[in-house]
Formats: C-alpha cells, structure tokens, sequence
C-alpha cells in the first residue's frame, strides 16, 4: 500500500502494484506485513494496528521498524533530532510502548534487532537541523558513539520489532 500516486507509479514502472488505500486489501489476508518507518505517521494510530492485525494470518509476523525516542542519539540532540521529525511524525515509540500498543491487539515481540545505518542518518539529519555547515564527520561519530552506547543499553537509534500473534 503506498498514498502516494508518484511512489506507485514508479513501482508499478517496476513491475511492483501496490494499492492507494488500505481499504483496498481487506478482504485478504498476509504471512508478513511490513512497515518500515510507517507507524510513526499512521493517524488512528489503535484502529490502524487493529486492522493490521486483522489483515495477518494466524501464524502471520508483522516487521515494524520505528525511530528509538530513547536512544542515546535521541537524547543527545534533544529538540534537533530528526528522529521526532514533526508533524510528519505523528508519535514516537520506545520498546516499552511498542509492546503495550500490540499487546492490545494479542501480538507479541518476538525478536528485536537493530537498525545499525539509521544511527549514521538520522545523526547526519540531526546535524543539519542544528545548523552545522560541515555536518557529515560529525555526523559519523555521533552516530557510532550511539551505536557503541546500544551494544550495552540496546536502545539503537531506530528499531525492527518483529511480532507475531500471541496463541496463550
């Protein structure tokens, strides 16, 4: 699924058909359903989930990948990391609330892993919001003092949760 008209055109110039609207796929159903960097801005964001849920198999997984508010290259930029990108992004997600929204839902983590390059990016981004002019060394190494802080705090910058529903 893709809202805009332009991403869709260009997929479909690759052989790739994807819908305007999630409407247009609820009567199927899927083994994965991913959505990279998408929950973020999802308005309604417990009937969106509700309806994705609904739209996985019984032994479906959902693949969330989500900007970490609680990493430490969060932290460091505060109001400048593009992490929080406002108003594109509608909310901001942490592990604790990740579980606690697709709990509601009977879903379940069941791995989480790091996104290593989004340190380097969002750093990257975060350096030009506060208005550095040579932004791209300082940009490397904030991002891998980031990364280096989440091999012992596992709060990474960005965040793949897979889920899947929970059978208990």
């Amino acid at each position: 699924m893709e809202p805009s008209d332009k991403a869709r055109q260009k997929a479909d110039g690759k052989g790739v058909e994807l819908k305007k609207e999630l409407k247009e796929v609820l009567d199927s159903s899927y083994d994965v359903i991913t959505l990279w960097h998408v929950l973020e801005h999802l308005p309604n964001l417990t009937d969106q989930i509700k309806t994705i849920s609904n739209l996985l198999n019984e032994n479906g997984i959902l693949v969330v990948a989500v900007p970490n508010f609680r990493s430490w290259d969060a932290n460091h930029y505060g109001r400048f990391w593009a992490g929080y990108d406002v108003p594109r992004h509608l909310w901001h997600f942490s592990k604790k609330s990740i579980h606690k929204l697709f709990k509601e839902e009977n879903m379940k983590i069941r791995t989480i892993k790091p996104m290593w390059f989004d340190a380097f990016y969002v750093s990257l981004l975060s350096e030009k919001y506060k208005g550095n002019r040579l932004p791209l060394f300082s940009a490397f190494f904030k991002g891998l003092w980031s990364n280096l802080h989440a091999m012992f705090t596992k709060e990474y910058s960005s965040l793949i949760y897979i889920l899947e529903k929970d059978k208990n």
